[in-house]
């Protein structure tokens, strides 16, 4: 009887608190047709994409034919039979946990050094270290720096320095590809994330520096660390979660300094691997498969780091 009593009881609030929010949302609805523009289109373009992409994973579809449903066999073959995906796997990651730790706490550093200096300087500056990332061929100069003959830049300074006999092959060797992509993405990692940090730097209260000196902070690193990291929390996350996306989608910086495909596929990433089955070979289910597991990578990675950061100064 008891048991029965409080079952009721939780079903009435429940319904008296749904009967709320119905009442609420009635009273709110100006604000919701408002916010119909950017809901319907977030839908169409993000929400609708993702969960199509999910369902086609599960299916053998061609663009062409009607997709027929296979289970979890596109996942079985990614895993157990795709050794490229394997090295594709090996190579992203690789890549994110180098160039996205890396390339955030420069972002960060460059960020805090350039905040210091004056004005018309710190304007020139951020569109100096931005300007790679917005280039849409940035990345071929360095086509020209390790050209595989003696008129590629290194070749020829390394040739003249006695230090090589013949040129190498920076490009086309197995053994330099990763290296030379880890440095070109680290020279373009000055994003999206760099300019929020310097927004953020720019809108910290002046006064709670002064009450940190007045509490006992002596030094620019406790500063950093009790004032300036805590205000920043915010655009600390954001820049994390871009680093992350810029990390684990490369694919066009490997693709035009290697090759497509690479030598022993060892510039291959997950999203050209994606590139090949769905855009060159039309297996838009396998291709699904393949976006699929890296989205679950991706909001696996960036739930971790949200954690993380959340800890900062507390």
């Amino acid at each position: 009887m008891q048991s029965s009593s409080l079952l009721k009881k939780y079903a009435s609030i429940k319904q008296q608190k749904i009967s709320y929010n119905w009442n609420k949302a009635k009273r709110m609805k100006i604000c919701y047709l408002f916010l119909a523009p950017y809901a319907i289109l977030f839908f169409t373009f993000l929400i609708l994409p993702i969960c199509t992409s999910i369902y086609y994973s599960f299916t053998s579809y061609n663009i062409l034919e009607k997709p027929v449903f296979q289970g979890f066999k596109n996942y079985i073959n990614l895993v157990l039979q795709d050794e490229v995906f394997l090295i594709a796997v090996k190579n992203t990651f690789v890549i994110a946990v180098i160039t996205g730790p890396i390339g955030y706490l420069l972002s960060f550093m460059f960020a805090w050094f350039i905040n210091e200096l004056p004005k018309w300087v710190r304007a020139v500056a951020v569109v100096v270290f931005y300007a790679p990332s917005i280039a849409a061929n940035a990345y071929s100069i360095f086509l020209i720096i390790f050209r595989g003959d003696a008129y590629g830049y290194l070749n020829s300074l390394l040739l003249n320095l006695g230090l090589i006999s013949a040129p190498n092959l920076w490009l086309s060797n197995p053994q330099y590809i990763m290296p030379v992509i880890i440095i070109v993405m680290l020279w373009m990692s000055m994003g999206t994330g760099f300019l929020s940090f310097i927004a953020s730097f720019q809108g910290i209260d002046k006064s709670m520096y002064e009450a940190g000196y007045v509490d006992g902070v002596r030094n620019r690193w406790q500063e950093l660390y009790h004032i300036t990291l805590p205000s920043m929390k915010p655009m600390l996350l954001f820049a994390a979660v871009m680093s992350i996306t810029t990390a684990f989608n490369v694919s066009d910086v490997p693709r035009m300094l290697a090759g497509y495909p690479s030598t022993d596929y060892a510039a291959r990433t997950v999203v050209t691997h994606l590139f090949d089955y769905g855009f060159s070979r039309f297996e838009m289910g396998y291709a699904s498969a393949i976006a699929t597991f890296l989205f679950i990578v991706m909001i696996l990675c960036k739930k971790a780091i949200s954690n993380a950061l959340m800890k900062v100064g507390t």
